[in-house]
């Protein structure tokens, strides 16, 4: 860590103390909004609406830290049902490059950075993939970026600037009248309308991102205008941003842990374990690998939107939107395969807990060495553009005391030239290596000259030329609804009914041409070292000459599209399609009389699922018979109950309680029989086509005491009973291994290993999804948030406890324990400040590679700060800093013991020019 970052990070928390200790308020910042001290009364189904309309309008024209606040709170007492909020300020003063990691200040709500920034969210210690996200009451495609990866329900955050979004809402507690499919809760984004901005509203920022572990710099752009006409009828907005991000991500991977005795054909091993300094039943790191991912990520969005208000009765919008991801990257590893030698084994450290921590492996640099050590050099160079649109048009009539409302969409997403240009060069030299900090070479200077790499180029050296492979990833989702509502006087003042038609297709398929033809290292150009354990700060360092990019991707494609063998194996199992259509009813009544209001209610829900891929046995054909493509279709009906009720015991405390059936279907990909290997490490994921839903019966219970203007204190306990839970577990499985075909020279150290058998086949280790019978998440959430008087500070802050397990043992992926968010803000004048800490206990989460077996990711803390400086009323400087302290990522099997991967990204700043007409 070099000294100019680190005060870099120790000036920005300075500055936010010393603009907190030189400004006080002079007086409390005045409220446009109603008194959060009163109580909600009963109301009619109008004022409700009107209610909620006036809020949105607040919460969009008002500015500062403490107003928008303040219209969150508004929202979230106002509800039925448990509902948190954020309500966009007119600017935006939160340390966030997208909207997931504006969402951290809500208990309950944690965020997964495998990649630095924040992308999936977790809410009340469930699965991302259980959680629903609508924009404007729509579904969003997704479609995956990275290479490898599988298309999930989990909404990707990443997609979405912060400015696009007005408010959200998180219904942690299901009404009726919300679509089915979520487990932990449902995301309402809201983009800001045209009718409640200001004649020509013009808005715009201009700034700069910066990492100071890539040291690069990028731009970073937005711009909105609205306009309506001054009868206040008919309204246009449209906004455009452009945001660029520098990913590095420097790491260390461990592919799995072998038993001391699978070594023991090293003469040094076997006298260990005879004199006993060695345990035979010790794990060994089959290698130790140095990780360098980079990527030049950028995002660019355009939105447009219309409304129509000819009179009160009748009411039209329509929203679009279109966002272009390059998430182009380039991913290099450098790993000695200790498990691929095991004779060259001259030294075993017995560490701990049965686990060894380090060792020699002889090269064709030592003497007397029996074989050349098996270093590979994985470089990737991978191409991925996502491209998403959508459209919603959405029409209500108001009659005398009913309405009539219709909506539908349509949203795509696709990313057709997902590419990966593979190549591993070997260098056969010996090394030593640590469990904690990588790897040395015997000889750093022979190791580091490109000409020692090869790539089958020169015989007995090995190595492998690779291949190219290309992912066509498409989602497609269309949806119609139909609401009518009839208001009552009396204790039941609604009734809510009402249809809705979603059809969602997903599809995928992979093509893979080569091998690639002889090539050296140094033939192929290279750009010098990187010392990419160098972010560890050990006493070790893994570094190797890196690939170009440009000239390793062209003479892969080349090879590639003139005659290059198109893979069986990898079209077969990486090629499948889903459609999956859901017809919903539902009947929900509101109810408000004196103290009590609330809803009740009930959904019906008919799903039909066609998941569609290759089944076949033996050796992989291309192209395959007619009959291998196969169709597994499944229908499930479900009647999900809801029940919502709130108490005001007095004007300032507030009961809650909810009850509710919910389902949650199962990932995309799992449903269906597609398979992803790994030819290299022997892994692989692959779905099932016999999945049922995910069910749960859902409770919880809370407490509300807004005991001060802009105040709240809360307490909430749930329950969640999950009656059939999906997990993804590993089992060997004997599949054809292409390698037979495209690298005879590593294939041939499978079968010496045992690991294959002469014919192709060999044992992988596949990860799939299983029916594992019935869990539970059980836990409780309190928040705080309260301005301290005339001072100009304030404070929100929370805290949860989420336990979940399932019945059989073993705890609910991305279920943290504890979590807790700290935020403390200072607004005075023309100075703004806030620092956001959120920060996670270890939960359970999906493989660092495609089949590798659930990894647990360890405690999570990450620190945000945000200055902000208001030139005038139209003009605002800010300053925003992101992962502060420098957190690193890390993820162990079960105990810290068995590290499997650490990973380093940096600190993230950005610098930006606010202006508001």
């Amino acid at each position: 860590m070099s000294f100019h970052r680190t005060l870099l990070a120790a000036s920005i928390v300075a500055g936010l103390c010393m603009s907190a200790t030189a400004w006080a308020q002079d007086s409390a910042q005045g409220s446009t909004a109603q008194d959060a001290t009163q109580p909600a009364k009963a109301k009619t189904a109008a004022q409700k609406a009107e209610e909620a309309k006036a809020t949105q309008l607040q919460g969009i024209t008002v500015t500062g830290i403490r107003a928008s606040l303040e219209k969150s709170l508004d929202t979230k007492r106002n509800a039925d049902a448990v509902v948190e909020a954020i309500t966009a300020e007119d600017i935006g003063k939160f340390p966030n490059t997208n909207v997931a990691e504006a969402m951290t200040t809500i208990p309950g709500v944690t965020i997964d950075r495998q990649f630095g920034q924040g992308d999936r969210v977790s809410i009340d210690g469930t699965d991302p993939s259980l959680n629903l996200t609508f924009l404007n009451g729509q579904p969003i495609s997704q479609t995956p970026w990275q290479y490898g990866a599988q298309p999930n329900r989990g909404f990707d955050f990443t997609m979405l600037a912060p400015e696009l979004v007005g408010r959200l809402e998180v219904y942690k507690s299901p009404e009726a009248r919300l679509p089915e499919g979520s487990l932990g809760g449902t995301i309402l984004l809201h983009t800001l309308e045209p009718l409640d901005l200001k004649a020509n509203t013009l808005r715009g920022s201009f700034g700069v991102t910066y990492n100071d572990q890539a040291e690069k710099n990028r731009p970073a752009a937005s711009l909105l205008y609205s306009w309506k006409n001054s009868d206040n009828t008919f309204g246009i907005i449209t906004s455009a941003q452009h945001f660029e991000e520098k990913i590095d991500r420097q790491g260390l991977e461990i592919f799995g842990y072998s038993p001391v005795s699978k070594f023991s054909s090293s003469p040094a091993v076997a006298a260990g374990i005879a004199n006993g300094s060695l345990n035979p039943n010790a794990l060994v790191p089959n290698e130790v690998n140095s990780a360098y991912f980079q990527q030049d990520r950028k995002r660019d969005s355009v939105t447009l939107g219309m409304q129509f208000r000819p009179n009160e009765q009748w009411d039209v919008d329509f929203n679009s939107l279109y966002v272009r991801e390059n998430f182009n990257n380039w991913n290099q590893s450098l790993y000695p395969f200790t498990s691929a030698t095991p004779g060259n084994i001259t030294s075993f450290n017995q560490g701990a807990n049965g686990v060894i921590t380090g060792g020699h492996v002889c090269g064709n640099d030592s003497p007397g060495c029996p074989a050349i050590a098996q270093n590979t050099f994985d470089s990737n160079v991978r191409k991925s553009i996502v491209k998403t649109t959508a459209f919603d048009l959405k029409s209500t009539y108001h009659g005398n005391g009913w309405s009539l409302g219709g909506a539908a969409g349509y949203s795509k997403a696709d990313n057709n030239d997902m590419s990966q240009v593979a190549m591993e060069p070997v260098y056969a030299g010996g090394y030593t290596w640590n469990i904690r900090n990588g790897f040395s070479f015997d000889n750093p200077q022979a190791a580091n000259n490109p000409a020692n790499w090869h790539m089958n180029d020169t015989p007995g050296l090995g190595g492998w030329a690779g291949n190219y492979g290309v992912f066509k990833a498409q989602a497609k989702d269309t949806y119609a609804q139909l609401d009518f509502t009839k208001d009552f006087d009396g204790f039941i003042n609604q009734l809510l009914i009402g249809g809705r038609y979603n059809r969602h297709e997903e599809s995928m398929e992979q093509h893979v041409y080569g091998p690639n033809g002889p090539i050296s290292l140094a033939n192929l150009g290279t750009i010098g070292n990187t010392d990419t354990l160098g972010a560890f700060n050990g006493a070790l360092a893994g570094s190797a000459s890196h690939v170009q990019p440009d000239p390793g991707k062209e003479w892969a494609w080349v090879r590639a599209t003139n005659g290059g063998n198109n893979d069986p194996g990898s079209y077969l199992n990486g090629t499948w399609k889903i459609v999956e259509k859901t017809s919903a009813l539902y009947a929900q009544v509101d109810f408000a009389s004196g103290p009590w209001h609330g809803n009740f209610g009930a959904r019906y829900v008919h799903t039909a699922t066609d998941g569609s891929g290759f089944s076949y046995s033996g050796v992989p054909l291309y192209p395959p018979p007619a009959g291998w493509w196969q169709t597994s279709s499944s229908t499930h009906n479900d009647v999900l109950p809801s029940l919502n009720v709130a108490y005001d015991v007095s004007q300032d405390l507030l009961l809650r309680f909810a009850a509710a059936k919910v389902i949650a279907r199962a990932p995309y990909n799992m449903q269906v029989s597609n398979l992803f290997l790994n030819d290299s490490v022997l892994t692989g994921s692959g779905g099932n086509a016999k999945l049922s839903p995910y069910k749960s019966n859902n409770f919880s219970l809370s407490a509300e005491w807004y005991f001060a203007p802009q105040s709240v204190l809360a307490i909430t306990g749930f329950y969640k009973k999950i009656s059939n839970y999906i997990f993804v577990d590993s089992a060997v499985e004997q599949h054809y291994n292409s390698a037979k075909d495209n690298d005879p020279a590593t294939f041939a150290k499978q079968v010496a290993q045992g690991l294959c058998t002469a014919d192709g086949f060999c044992g992988y280790s596949v990860s799939r999804p299983r029916d594992t019978g019935a869990g539970k998440v059980k836990g409780a959430s309190v928040s705080y948030q309260q301005p301290f008087g005339s001072t100009g500070f304030g404070l929100t802050a929370s805290y949860t406890y989420a336990d979940g397990t399932l019945d059989s043992g073993g705890a609910l992926p991305y279920s943290s324990k504890n979590s807790y968010s700290l935020s403390p803000y200072y607004e005075k004048g023309p100075f703004s400040a806030r620092l956001n800490y959120n920060w996670r206990s270890s939960y359970l989460a999906g493989g660092y590679i495609a089949g590798a077996p659930p990894a647990t990711t360890g405690n999570y803390g990450d620190l945000g700060a945000s200055l902000g400086y208001k030139l005038n009323e139209h003009v605002l400087f800010t300053l925003d800093g992101m992962n502060l302290t420098n957190e690193k990522y890390e993820q162990y099997l079960q105990t810290k013991d068995l590290p499997v991967a650490t990973y380093s990204t940096g600190r993230r700043f950005m610098a930006t020019v606010h202006v508001n007409l």
